[in-house]
């Protein structure tokens, strides 16, 4: 006989931890995730930075939201999630120029060159910086959200690949590994595979794309000093930021992928190596591991959240692209607001502006 609940999340990454610490509690809860481990894919293959210019306009409005929800639990926790640390963006002016936005504000040469030191004079002309960006201890939030789910009795069932999902009568009956599950409410959080868990639930794609992004940690000669800022190009073709004494890199691809196990191409992180040894005095020498995550995105850009117009009772938490820790908080708040069947419509209220937000952009889940 299947277990039944209010409510199944699909995926244990950051979207679906964190609705189910936002259900927690408020109505019965199962969470299942296809792999042995919580958050193994993207949301274990984070840059760990937290950019409120980051993205576009809705996206940003999200980050904000997020950060608020977060520095408010980082007041109860021995270890806070977020750790103040600046995002630079170089290039020459006309890109800085297009990039930046309301958050960031342009500075000169010479104070860029003070703030990052291992910078080439010569590799960039113009630089703008968000003094309100993060640096994000991801584990620590992925384990307060499991931790509180946990203690608000959701049932979090791993090694559990969801192979079959039909609407029956008033609710849902899937089958997960080797359970058998009933919700009135099943919540597509998986991730890359979002529009294969709607084919297996006989419900209309979305056209999510996954694409890939790999990051490496290197052993340089002269490391960033403490406090430097995260430096991305303006063009999006590398960032960098201090790993301790180290440094991770990134060459920032976004290279259409199907839902994988990602891997590090071959030649893409020594080509990266070889850029910033010229325009950077790291000094990179060594890789100490890399990795690629993938990032699910609409066409549009824009995070989908919402019940499918066509399928009773299936809910859409996914696109959150390479925002997920920036956005999911906020996220997470709205469709928890919406899957209770509690108001958003509270003027004022975070989930009414993050409503707001997301319908300014985009009036449907299918546009």
């Amino acid at each position: 006989m299947a277990q039944s609940y209010d409510v199944v999340i699909v995926g244990g990454g950051i979207a679906g931890l964190s609705l189910a610490s936002a259900l927690a509690g408020r109505c019965s809860v199962a969470l299942v995730e296809a792999e042995q481990t919580l958050a193994y894919h993207t949301s274990s293959r984070s840059a760990r930075q937290l950019i409120p210019s980051y993205g576009p306009d809705v996206v940003q409005e999200l980050t904000i939201r997020t950060l608020d929800v977060i520095a408010q639990r980082d007041r109860e926790l021995p270890v806070p999630v977020l750790t103040p640390r600046s995002f630079m963006l170089i290039g020459d002016a006309s890109n800085v120029r297009a990039e930046a936005s309301g958050h960031m504000q342009p500075i000169s040469h010479e104070e860029a060159l003070r703030l990052c030191p291992a910078l080439k004079p010569e590799s960039f002309s113009a630089a703008g910086l968000d003094t309100g960006s993060f640096a994000c201890n991801a584990p620590v939030l992925l384990e307060d959200h499991r931790a509180r789910a946990a203690a608000g009795g959701v049932d979090i069932i791993t090694g559990a690949r969801v192979h079959s999902a039909q609407r029956i009568g008033q609710g849902w009956h899937l089958g997960a590994g080797q359970e058998a599950l009933a919700a009135a409410v099943v919540v597509n959080a998986a991730g890359a595979w979002a529009d294969e868990l709607a084919v297996i639930s006989g419900v209309e794609k979305l056209g999510l794309q996954p694409y890939r992004r790999t990051a490496a940690i290197v052993d340089v000669e002269y490391p960033l000093p403490e406090g430097a800022p995260m430096v991305a190009a303006a063009d999006n073709s590398f960032y960098f930021r201090a790993e301790g004494e180290q440094v991770l890199v990134s060459p920032s691809e976004a290279v259409p992928s199907g839902p994988e196990d990602s891997k590090p191409a071959p030649g893409d992180v020594e080509r990266l190596i070889e850029r910033l040894n010229q325009l950077t005095t790291l000094g990179i020498y060594a890789v100490s591991r890399a990795w690629t995550g993938l990032r699910t995105e609409a066409a549009d850009g824009v995070p989908v959240a919402g019940f499918d117009a066509e399928a009773p009772g299936f809910y859409w938490l996914a696109g959150q692209g390479g925002y997920g820790f920036q956005t999911s908080s906020a996220m997470a708040e709205l469709a928890a607001t919406q899957i209770l069947g509690d108001s958003a419509d509270t003027e004022g209220s975070p989930e009414s502006r993050t409503a707001s937000a997301l319908a300014a952009t985009r009036w449907s889940i299918r546009r």
